[in-house]
Protein backbone atom coordinates (compact mmCIF):
# COMPACT_ATOMS: atom_id res chain seq x y z
CA UNK A 1 0.00 0.00 0.00
CA UNK A 2 1.82 3.44 -0.83
CA UNK A 3 1.74 5.93 1.64
CA UNK A 4 -0.94 8.42 1.78
CA UNK A 5 0.82 12.22 1.95
CA UNK A 6 0.03 15.01 4.03
CA UNK A 7 -0.99 16.87 0.92
CA UNK A 8 -3.29 13.94 0.14
CA UNK A 9 -5.03 13.68 3.28
CA UNK A 10 -5.98 17.39 3.53
CA UNK A 11 -7.03 17.54 -0.15
CA UNK A 12 -9.37 14.86 0.49
CA UNK A 13 -10.64 15.73 3.43
CA UNK A 14 -10.86 19.55 2.11
CA UNK A 15 -12.80 17.71 -1.38
CA UNK A 16 -15.14 15.23 0.57
CA UNK A 17 -16.13 17.95 3.24
CA UNK A 18 -16.87 20.91 1.69
CA UNK A 19 -20.54 20.58 2.17
CA UNK A 20 -19.46 20.15 5.84
CA UNK A 21 -17.19 23.15 5.84
CA UNK A 22 -19.69 25.21 3.78
CA UNK A 23 -22.23 24.54 7.01
CA UNK A 24 -20.02 24.99 9.56
CA UNK A 25 -19.11 28.39 8.26
CA UNK A 26 -22.46 29.54 7.50
CA UNK A 27 -23.67 28.31 11.49
CA UNK A 28 -20.55 29.89 12.68
CA UNK A 29 -21.32 32.79 10.96
CA UNK A 30 -24.97 32.91 12.09
CA UNK A 31 -23.70 32.50 15.83
CA UNK A 32 -21.79 35.38 15.79
CA UNK A 33 -24.65 36.87 15.22
CA UNK A 34 -26.53 35.02 17.81
CA UNK A 35 -24.02 35.53 20.17
CA UNK A 36 -23.75 39.12 19.82
CA UNK A 37 -27.77 39.27 20.46
CA UNK A 38 -27.91 36.70 23.26
CA UNK A 39 -24.97 37.14 25.09
CA UNK A 40 -25.43 40.94 25.42
CA UNK A 41 -28.76 40.12 27.98
CA UNK A 42 -25.83 38.60 30.94
CA UNK A 43 -24.50 42.11 32.19
CA UNK A 44 -21.02 42.03 32.42
CA UNK A 45 -18.16 41.48 35.16
CA UNK A 46 -16.98 44.81 36.99
CA UNK A 47 -13.60 45.57 37.11
CA UNK A 48 -14.11 44.98 41.17
CA UNK A 49 -15.58 42.09 40.60
CA UNK A 50 -12.55 40.66 38.64
CA UNK A 51 -10.44 41.99 41.27
CA UNK A 52 -12.28 40.27 43.98
CA UNK A 53 -12.06 36.18 41.78
CA UNK A 54 -8.44 37.72 41.33
CA UNK A 55 -7.68 38.24 44.82
CA UNK A 56 -9.27 35.22 46.70
CA UNK A 57 -7.61 32.85 44.12
CA UNK A 58 -4.68 34.29 44.22
CA UNK A 59 -3.90 34.10 40.38
CA UNK A 60 -5.13 36.39 37.13
CA UNK A 61 -7.39 34.73 34.47
CA UNK A 62 -9.01 35.51 31.43
CA UNK A 63 -11.75 37.76 30.92
CA UNK A 64 -13.98 36.93 27.57
CA UNK A 65 -15.98 40.41 27.10
CA UNK A 66 -18.23 38.32 24.18
CA UNK A 67 -20.10 36.55 26.93
CA UNK A 68 -18.99 37.95 30.26
CA UNK A 69 -17.00 35.16 31.63
CA UNK A 70 -13.77 35.12 33.80
CA UNK A 71 -11.99 31.81 33.74
CA UNK A 72 -9.11 30.98 35.88
CA UNK A 73 -6.90 28.06 34.58
CA UNK A 74 -5.85 25.62 37.18
CA UNK A 75 -2.99 23.23 35.68
CA UNK A 76 -1.81 20.22 37.44
CA UNK A 77 1.90 20.97 36.96
CA UNK A 78 3.07 18.70 40.70
CA UNK A 79 1.66 15.59 38.30
CA UNK A 80 4.10 13.53 35.50
CA UNK A 81 1.25 11.61 33.26
CA UNK A 82 1.76 8.70 31.03
CA UNK A 83 -0.52 7.70 28.94
CA UNK A 84 0.63 3.93 27.53
CA UNK A 85 3.66 4.44 29.13
CA UNK A 86 4.53 7.69 27.19
CA UNK A 87 5.11 10.85 28.69
CA UNK A 88 2.47 13.83 28.03
CA UNK A 89 2.39 17.20 28.79
CA UNK A 90 0.04 18.32 31.60
CA UNK A 91 -1.68 20.67 28.99
CA UNK A 92 -2.98 17.85 26.84
CA UNK A 93 -5.89 17.82 29.43
CA UNK A 94 -4.48 17.29 32.91
CA UNK A 95 -5.66 21.55 33.81
CA UNK A 96 -8.46 21.77 35.41
CA UNK A 97 -10.26 25.81 35.41
CA UNK A 98 -12.95 27.61 37.24
CA UNK A 99 -15.36 30.02 35.67
CA UNK A 100 -17.72 32.86 36.76
CA UNK A 101 -19.98 34.45 35.13
CA UNK A 102 -23.41 36.68 36.05
CA UNK A 103 -26.79 35.31 35.61
CA UNK A 104 -28.93 36.45 32.68
CA UNK A 105 -31.14 38.93 34.72
CA UNK A 106 -27.63 40.31 36.69
CA UNK A 107 -29.18 39.67 40.28
CA UNK A 108 -26.68 37.03 41.14
CA UNK A 109 -23.58 34.95 39.49
CA UNK A 110 -22.69 31.13 38.63
CA UNK A 111 -19.70 29.44 39.04
CA UNK A 112 -18.30 26.13 37.31
CA UNK A 113 -15.44 24.71 37.48
CA UNK A 114 -13.33 21.30 36.32
CA UNK A 115 -11.11 19.90 38.67
CA UNK A 116 -8.15 17.55 38.44
CA UNK A 117 -7.56 14.94 40.92
CA UNK A 118 -5.66 11.95 42.34
CA UNK A 119 -8.38 9.38 43.33
CA UNK A 120 -7.40 9.90 46.90
CA UNK A 121 -8.15 13.81 46.46
CA UNK A 122 -11.92 12.98 45.71
CA UNK A 123 -13.60 12.76 48.20
CA UNK A 124 -11.83 14.93 50.36
CA UNK A 125 -12.47 18.01 47.83
CA UNK A 126 -16.29 16.69 47.99
CA UNK A 127 -16.22 17.62 52.16
CA UNK A 128 -14.52 20.65 51.68
CA UNK A 129 -16.52 21.99 48.56
CA UNK A 130 -20.15 21.10 50.13
CA UNK A 131 -18.83 23.11 53.43
CA UNK A 132 -18.22 25.76 51.27
CA UNK A 133 -21.27 25.84 50.04
CA UNK A 134 -20.28 24.56 46.73
CA UNK A 135 -22.75 21.72 44.56
CA UNK A 136 -21.00 18.62 42.56
CA UNK A 137 -22.05 18.05 39.75
CA UNK A 138 -20.12 15.37 37.91
CA UNK A 139 -17.05 12.88 38.93
CA UNK A 140 -15.46 10.71 36.00
CA UNK A 141 -12.51 10.27 34.05
CA UNK A 142 -11.65 11.96 30.70
CA UNK A 143 -8.89 9.15 29.67
CA UNK A 144 -7.76 5.50 29.60
CA UNK A 145 -4.16 4.26 29.96
CA UNK A 146 -3.45 7.38 32.06
CA UNK A 147 -0.87 6.83 34.81
CA UNK A 148 -1.43 7.92 37.68
CA UNK A 149 -5.28 7.39 37.66
CA UNK A 150 -6.93 10.49 37.16
CA UNK A 151 -10.53 11.63 38.06
CA UNK A 152 -12.18 15.30 37.12
CA UNK A 153 -14.91 16.61 39.53
CA UNK A 154 -17.19 19.23 38.28
CA UNK A 155 -18.16 21.75 40.87
CA UNK A 156 -21.05 24.83 40.63
CA UNK A 157 -22.50 27.12 42.33
CA UNK A 158 -24.37 30.70 42.81
CA UNK A 159 -24.58 33.83 44.48
CA UNK A 160 -22.49 36.95 44.15
CA UNK A 161 -19.37 36.83 42.51
CA UNK A 162 -17.12 38.24 45.81
CA UNK A 163 -18.91 35.21 47.95
CA UNK A 164 -18.57 32.39 45.02
CA UNK A 165 -14.55 33.34 44.22
CA UNK A 166 -14.24 33.16 48.52
CA UNK A 167 -15.57 30.14 48.76
CA UNK A 168 -14.45 28.01 45.73
CA UNK A 169 -10.63 29.73 47.24
CA UNK A 170 -11.49 28.20 51.08
CA UNK A 171 -12.64 24.87 49.15
CA UNK A 172 -9.41 24.30 47.37
CA UNK A 173 -6.75 26.22 49.36
CA UNK A 174 -5.34 23.00 51.04
CA UNK A 175 -5.31 21.14 47.90
CA UNK A 176 -2.87 20.96 44.89
CA UNK A 177 -5.09 22.73 43.22
CA UNK A 178 -4.75 25.99 44.72
CA UNK A 179 -2.55 27.90 42.68
CA UNK A 180 0.01 29.02 45.51
CA UNK A 181 0.60 25.12 46.26
CA UNK A 182 1.35 24.26 42.37
CA UNK A 183 4.88 24.33 41.65
CA UNK A 184 6.28 26.22 38.43
CA UNK A 185 7.18 25.44 35.61
CA UNK A 186 9.62 26.16 33.09
CA UNK A 187 8.97 26.94 29.43
CA UNK A 188 9.50 24.09 26.99
CA UNK A 189 12.22 24.65 24.36
CA UNK A 190 10.10 23.84 21.48
CA UNK A 191 6.62 24.80 21.81
CA UNK A 192 3.34 23.39 19.20
CA UNK A 193 3.98 26.44 16.70
CA UNK A 194 7.42 24.39 15.61
CA UNK A 195 6.39 20.96 16.22
CA UNK A 196 3.26 20.81 13.89
CA UNK A 197 1.80 22.47 10.58
CA UNK A 198 -0.51 24.52 12.29
CA UNK A 199 -2.06 25.99 9.24
CA UNK A 200 -2.49 22.56 7.69
CA UNK A 201 -4.44 21.67 10.96
CA UNK A 202 -6.29 24.58 11.05
CA UNK A 203 -7.20 24.33 6.79
CA UNK A 204 -8.34 20.90 7.81
CA UNK A 205 -10.40 21.57 11.11
CA UNK A 206 -11.79 24.94 10.17
CA UNK A 207 -11.42 26.60 13.20
CA UNK A 208 -7.87 28.20 14.76
CA UNK A 209 -6.64 26.69 17.89
CA UNK A 210 -4.28 28.19 20.42
CA UNK A 211 -0.63 27.06 21.35
CA UNK A 212 -0.25 26.21 24.99
CA UNK A 213 3.57 24.93 25.73
CA UNK A 214 3.94 21.62 23.31
CA UNK A 215 0.12 21.40 22.85
CA UNK A 216 -1.99 22.61 20.24
CA UNK A 217 -5.84 22.85 21.22
CA UNK A 218 -9.20 23.56 19.70
CA UNK A 219 -12.12 24.87 21.33
CA UNK A 220 -15.40 25.23 19.56
CA UNK A 221 -18.47 26.60 21.30
CA UNK A 222 -22.00 25.25 20.93
CA UNK A 223 -23.84 28.90 19.64
CA UNK A 224 -26.21 26.86 17.95
CA UNK A 225 -27.57 25.81 20.55
CA UNK A 226 -29.01 28.40 23.72
CA UNK A 227 -28.31 26.31 26.89
CA UNK A 228 -29.38 27.65 30.05
CA UNK A 229 -28.15 26.98 33.17
CA UNK A 230 -28.99 28.04 37.02
CA UNK A 231 -30.36 31.00 35.64
CA UNK A 232 -26.90 31.80 33.57
CA UNK A 233 -26.47 31.59 29.78
CA UNK A 234 -24.12 28.43 29.25
CA UNK A 235 -21.47 29.50 26.62
CA UNK A 236 -17.84 27.83 25.21
CA UNK A 237 -15.72 30.02 28.09
CA UNK A 238 -17.71 28.17 30.95
CA UNK A 239 -17.72 24.72 30.10
CA UNK A 240 -20.21 24.63 26.74
CA UNK A 241 -17.28 23.76 23.95
CA UNK A 242 -16.35 20.74 22.08
CA UNK A 243 -12.13 20.76 22.00
CA UNK A 244 -9.14 18.70 20.50
CA UNK A 245 -5.38 18.67 22.03
CA UNK A 246 -2.63 17.58 20.08
CA UNK A 247 0.52 16.65 21.59
CA UNK A 248 3.99 14.54 20.48
CA UNK A 249 4.83 14.92 16.88
CA UNK A 250 3.32 15.25 13.07
CA UNK A 251 3.58 11.60 12.21
CA UNK A 252 3.06 10.14 16.08
CA UNK A 253 0.60 12.41 17.48
CA UNK A 254 -1.61 11.88 20.56
CA UNK A 255 -4.82 13.37 20.32
CA UNK A 256 -7.66 14.20 22.97
CA UNK A 257 -10.72 15.94 23.49
CA UNK A 258 -14.26 16.01 24.17
CA UNK A 259 -17.43 16.46 22.47
CA UNK A 260 -20.44 18.69 23.61
CA UNK A 261 -23.87 17.11 22.20
CA UNK A 262 -27.59 17.16 22.63
CA UNK A 263 -29.43 13.71 23.43
CA UNK A 264 -29.82 13.49 19.41
CA UNK A 265 -26.54 13.56 18.73
CA UNK A 266 -24.79 11.44 20.88
CA UNK A 267 -24.67 7.98 18.73
CA UNK A 268 -24.35 9.85 15.63
CA UNK A 269 -21.18 11.28 16.96
CA UNK A 270 -20.43 8.05 18.40
CA UNK A 271 -20.53 6.55 15.13
CA UNK A 272 -18.10 8.94 13.87
CA UNK A 273 -15.28 8.71 16.36
CA UNK A 274 -14.97 4.67 15.51
CA UNK A 275 -15.14 4.94 11.58
CA UNK A 276 -12.58 7.31 12.37
CA UNK A 277 -10.42 4.90 14.55
CA UNK A 278 -10.80 7.36 17.77
CA UNK A 279 -11.25 5.72 21.30
CA UNK A 280 -14.44 6.51 23.06
CA UNK A 281 -13.23 7.34 26.77
CA UNK A 282 -16.26 8.12 28.33
CA UNK A 283 -20.17 9.79 28.40
CA UNK A 284 -21.16 11.86 31.00
CA UNK A 285 -23.17 14.93 31.69
CA UNK A 286 -21.12 17.86 33.52
CA UNK A 287 -23.50 20.02 34.60
CA UNK A 288 -26.76 19.57 36.52
CA UNK A 289 -30.24 21.82 35.48
CA UNK A 290 -28.93 22.70 31.92
CA UNK A 291 -31.57 23.24 29.49
CA UNK A 292 -31.37 20.96 27.08
CA UNK A 293 -29.64 18.53 28.56
CA UNK A 294 -25.67 18.43 27.32
CA UNK A 295 -23.97 15.28 27.02
CA UNK A 296 -20.43 15.45 26.76
CA UNK A 297 -18.06 12.66 25.24
CA UNK A 298 -14.64 12.28 25.60
CA UNK A 299 -11.98 10.58 23.12
CA UNK A 300 -8.39 9.75 22.54
CA UNK A 301 -6.54 8.70 19.31
CA UNK A 302 -3.13 8.30 18.06
CA UNK A 303 -1.67 8.45 14.24
CA UNK A 304 -0.32 11.27 12.33
CA UNK A 305 -1.80 14.42 13.11
CA UNK A 306 -3.44 15.45 9.81
CA UNK A 307 -5.34 12.01 9.76
CA UNK A 308 -6.41 12.31 13.60
CA UNK A 309 -7.65 16.33 12.58
CA UNK A 310 -9.55 15.09 9.47
CA UNK A 311 -11.20 12.70 12.06
CA UNK A 312 -11.85 15.62 14.48
CA UNK A 313 -13.02 17.57 11.33
CA UNK A 314 -15.68 14.99 10.58
CA UNK A 315 -17.17 14.66 14.48
CA UNK A 316 -17.57 18.33 14.29
CA UNK A 317 -19.60 18.29 11.23
CA UNK A 318 -22.11 16.11 12.81
CA UNK A 319 -22.89 18.65 15.51
CA UNK A 320 -26.09 20.83 14.28
CA UNK A 321 -26.49 18.42 11.24
CA UNK A 322 -29.93 17.81 11.42
CA UNK A 323 -30.47 21.71 12.38
CA UNK A 324 -28.50 22.74 9.10
CA UNK A 325 -30.16 20.38 6.90
CA UNK A 326 -33.61 21.63 7.55
CA UNK A 327 -32.58 25.16 6.78
CA UNK A 328 -31.06 24.11 3.43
Amino acid sequence: MSKITRREVITGILGSSAAALILNQRSSAQSTEKMKSTVGKTPPLTESEITAIETAIGKKGKYVEAESVYTVPLPRNDLKVTIKGESVPISFGFGGWVSIKKTIDGKSAVLMSDTVLLQEEVNPLISSAQANSLEISAIHNHFFYEEPRIFYMHLHGRGDVATLAKNYASAIKETKLFPANQPSMAPPTRTAKEIFDLPALDKIVGFAGAVNGTTYKYMVGRSDQTITGMGAEMTANIGLNSWAAFAGSPEAAHIAGDIAMIESEVNAVIRSLRSNNLEVVALHHHMLGDMPKIIFLHYYGRGEAVKLAAGFRTVLSELGKKQNEMKM
